[in-house]
């Protein structure tokens, strides 16, 4: 035990190997990183971010949508941040436009 410690010591003051890459090798990984979660990840959340406002921008009386609860109704009214929703014969329930969301298929 006592033999392995200089041992230790002189690998651990090891100067480091040359030649450890530069800034603009660094710089470059940096970027095509970004450029691949840009494309993966950022892109695709972006562009159904939008879909997602379109539809709810475009909602209108008689449109099915079920609510980010899971509720299944039909819109019977459109205020500017409400939508009131039919879910069964005589019951209507108000709720906010961002909770919708999507438009079912009209098979299901």
């Amino acid at each position: 035990m006592l033999h392995s410690w200089p041992v230790l010591l002189a690998s651990a003051q090891r100067p480091p190997a040359e030649g450890g890459g530069s800034f603009v090798t660094t710089l470059v990984m940096m970027l095509l990183i970004f450029g691949v979660f840009y494309f993966l990840l950022i892109a695709p959340a972006r562009k159904k971010q939008k879909q997602h406002a379109e539809m709810l921008h475009s909602l209108k009386n008689g449109d099915r949508v079920i609510t980010s609860g899971g509720i299944y109704g039909t819109v019977v009214g459109v205020a500017e941040h409400i939508v009131q929703v039919r879910i069964a014969d005589q019951v209507k329930i108000d709720v906010a436009k961002h909770a919708i969301a999507d438009r079912p298929a009209s098979d299901e």
